[in-house]
């Protein structure tokens, strides 16, 4: 029997975007923050956590800077990375869990390969975009380097997802972002993820070429 649905593309997004302004609590936002927070929410198909999205004084603008200087987007997972619109950036995102090295290095220290993953992380740090999506561990060590001194990323967009730690580590993001010096975009709660959080950085990408909805 036949089916009826758009098949469209373009008529698709804009009626996803129509309905979403529809749904979701825009007021107050800038238009860039506007643009973030549709994308979390065409994401999860969730209209309610554009409560939930917080935003730093100056993280789109610093994010979009240095996104459009090319600067290094680190990811703790494949997923974020696969996840980031390819037809946008020039240069690859950097992801460094499945190395041999940092599997090695977690069953040394006895923690978590994400945790692991940010050693290799130092050299790219200065002035990046920083996108975890998926594991708190890897948030909550980022913190930790920024404490000790690390290089400060451009911008951190922190929204890993589950029940251990993530609201917690997407809390202490929030909480502390002054203190450290970062600019941060972040879900807060235990919703998020490697959908969420790429295309938070997408949103980004699409302002600084001019895309709006």
């Amino acid at each position: 029997m036949p089916f009826d649905f758009e098949i469209n593309p373009q008529a698709i997004e804009r009626e996803s975007f129509r309905q979403i302004r529809e749904l979701a609590r825009l007021d107050g936002l800038s238009r860039e923050q506007q643009q973030v927070v549709m994308r979390i929410v065409h994401s999860l198909g969730l209209p309610h956590l554009a409560e939930q999205v917080r935003f730093s004084k100056n993280a789109c603008e610093n994010g979009m800077q240095a996104l459009s200087k090319n600067s290094p987007i680190l990811c703790d997972v494949e997923m974020v990375k696969q996840g980031i619109t390819k037809r946008m950036i020039e240069k690859a995102p950097l992801c460094f869990l499945n190395r041999p090295e940092t599997a090695e290095l977690a069953k040394q220290k006895g923690e978590t390969r994400s945790m692991a993953a940010l050693d290799a992380w130092k050299e790219h740090l200065s002035g990046s975009v920083v996108v975890i999506g998926n594991a708190p561990t890897a948030l909550f060590r980022l913190l930790e380097m920024l404490e000790q001194g690390a290089d400060k990323p451009a911008l951190i967009i922190g929204m890993p997802v589950g029940f251990v730690g993530a609201a917690e580590s997407k809390q202490a993001l929030w909480d502390n972002h002054e203190a450290l010096g970062v600019e941060c975009i972040t879900l807060l709660g235990r919703e998020g993820g490697s959908a969420v959080s790429s295309a938070s950085c997408n949103a980004l990408l699409r302002c600084n070429k001019g895309e709006f909805y």
